[in-house]
């Protein structure tokens, strides 16, 4: 069983993701180089543009540039330059003999020659030529040492590491694996979590599970201090395998769980169902314990039982019987009141989803139907500009259903309590850029003007995806209820220090008082605004309410009939340590 889910855990980590460590994104010693470069050619602009893209890893562009470069026979060691480039942005697309032919072209006089080397040895990596990338490594590690390059340093020694493991040379391999710069740097990174993970399962590989098992912890904790969802993800992940494996289910699960959050989970309910499976194992084995303590506690009381005088046992049997039926009648009374009630508030709730149902689908599929049979005859006509104008109703029809859909999705998620809430600090401009991204087709389809004036040195704390569907809900309102050539804007105002106000404000048919106090009312699912031909279920706004309280926050509304609407959500702001 250990060898069986060990094999599943290095395949998993080891090659997918952490063969070769990439550095974290920053201007590392040959990127500053090709930059400072670049500056000092100020009439090079085909150079310069190749390096521009090179470091935007923009692979294509990089091509294109560094090749008009060598075509303008520049000097010898802006050729270098280039054919590194090229031979690199080959590698990165997986054109691999390309990228060797082009490598091969670099002068052995290239003061970044080390680079060529160490990029050589990973395209016999790739082949599985483990031998010959361990000589080209060997040779970019004497240099890089040498230039004290120290953003290459971790990323050689991973490599020469991996390598000798593949070999099963496992001294060599434990060496490098092992190196200070890999496991003890001044600050944690993300390199540093996937060394611990890469030696851990080193040992692993070599049944030491103790030493296997400390690292993975290492790793787990370290991955706490980044923000790297995926090394969350799968150092969670490392400690459940390692707690299945010692048999301690409990611990394993809460890792499981913890793994899972970092996934997406309103996208693959595969992923809840996963989770569910390990909750049930999690309850048959409670289960199984009552069982045995139930077991143990009757033959304690019949041992006593036939302890006692015949005489006696009689008047207790009876006064004891009588107590007995008397609690069991009254506790059954109160399991099948407990379990009538759920029945009715699940009742209820498919009552209401049955109505949202047929009542929205209904009429988005007629409606669809209907435009499809105009579209029919307007194929007939080649009338192309009724077509163009029916193809877009349909497409208007079809996001209005997957809207619903999504609503209630999530609304569904919410009431069976399957959506986890995980509260962070959130920049908030950039979640309204997000937003406003998603929307930006249907906004420029009724040209409607769009500001994001939130202050960019606002942070909350709240759940991401939980934010995100509030505010997709609530734009897809505004620009419903937005005119043509209309605008929508998105501001924060400050009315609490502890408090951010952010305000959703279009100029569009507005609503009335009784339909503001409609919509702000609990329970309610169908809507209308009044005096527009736009009906909703008002799900989307029951949904946005409940995360909202979720969140800690708070729903105001203020409305004009033909004077626009204004949203005001507020939530607590990020607490910072003072």
């Amino acid at each position: 069983m250990i060898q069986k889910t060990y094999n599943f855990l290095f395949l998993f980590l080891l090659l997918p993701s952490i063969v070769f460590s990439q550095q974290e994104k920053k201007l590392n010693y040959f990127e500053l180089a090709i930059k400072k470069k670049a500056n000092s050619l100020k009439n090079e602009i085909n150079f310069k543009k190749a390096q521009y893209f090179f470091l935007k890893e923009e692979w294509d562009s990089t091509l294109v540039y560094s090749m008009k470069q060598l075509n303008s026979n520049p000097n010898l060691e802006i050729k270098e330059y280039c054919h590194y480039f090229r031979a690199y942005s080959l590698r990165k697309k997986e054109l691999y003999k390309q990228s060797h032919i082009e490598f091969s072209l670099v002068n052995k006089s290239f003061q970044y020659y080390y680079l060529v080397d160490n990029n050589i040895g990973l395209l016999f990596y790739y082949e599985e030529n483990f031998k010959k990338a361990i000589v080209y490594f060997l040779k970019a590690e004497k240099e890089i040492l040498n230039h004290n390059d120290e953003s290459e340093i971790v990323g050689i020694y991973t490599n020469i590491g991996i390598c000798y493991l593949h070999l099963n040379q496992f001294a060599k391999a434990e060496s490098y694996l092992k190196k200070d710069a890999l496991l003890n740097p001044k600050q944690i990174t993300k390199t540093v979590i996937r060394s611990n993970i890469n030696i851990a399962n080193f040992y692993y590989k070599q049944y030491k599970d103790r030493q296997a098992i400390y690292y993975f912890n290492k790793a787990y904790t370290l991955s706490k201090n980044i923000k790297d969802f995926k090394l969350k993800e799968n150092t969670a992940f490392n400690m459940a395998v390692v707690e299945e494996n010692k048999g301690n289910y409990k611990k394993a699960l809460d890792y499981r769980k913890e793994s899972e959050e970092w996934k997406d989970s309103l996208n693959n309910q595969n992923k809840i169902w996963a989770v569910a499976d390990y909750e049930k194992k999690f309850a048959v084995a409670q289960k199984q314990k009552q069982i045995k303590v139930l077991e143990v506690e009757n033959k304690l009381k019949d041992t006593q039982r036939n302890s006692l005088f015949f005489a006696s046992i009689g008047l207790l049997l009876i006064l004891t019987g009588g107590v007995y039926l008397y609690g069991q009648k009254v506790k059954n009374a109160k399991t099948i009141l407990l379990q009538k009630n759920k029945l009715d508030e699940l009742n209820a709730t498919k009552d209401q989803l049955f109505s949202i149902v047929s009542h929205d689908l209904r009429s988005s599929v007629n409606a669809l139907k209907t435009s499809n049979a105009k579209l029919s005859a307007t194929l007939e006509t080649k009338n192309y500009n009724e077509l163009h104008q029916l193809i877009i109703q349909n497409s208007t029809i079809a996001n209005g259903a997957y809207s619903l859909l999504d609503n209630l999705l999530h609304w569904a998620m919410l009431q069976t309590k399957q959506l986890y809430f995980h509260k962070e600090s959130i920049h908030l401009h950039s979640i309204v850029q997000q937003i406003e991204y998603n929307y930006r087709p249907l906004l420029l389809d009724k040209s409607i003007t769009f500001e994001n004036s939130v202050s960019k040195n606002i942070f909350i704390f709240v759940d991401l995806d939980s934010l995100k569907i509030v505010l997709r809900n609530l734009l897809d309102n505004a620009i419903k209820f937005s005119n043509e050539n209309g605008k929508i804007s998105f501001y924060n105002q400050e009315t609490n220090p502890d408090f951010c106000d952010l305000i959703i404000e279009d100029n569009g048919i507005g609503m009335s008082e009784n339909t503001i106090k409609e919509l702000l009312q609990e329970g309610e699912l169908l809507a209308k605004k009044s005096g527009s031909e736009i009906i909703g279920t008002g799900l989307g706004l029951q949904l946005c309410k409940q995360m909202i309280r979720k969140n800690s926050g708070t729903l105001t509304i203020e409305s004009e009939i033909n004077k626009g609407t204004k949203m005001i959500l507020s939530f607590p702001k990020t607490r910072t340590n003072g």
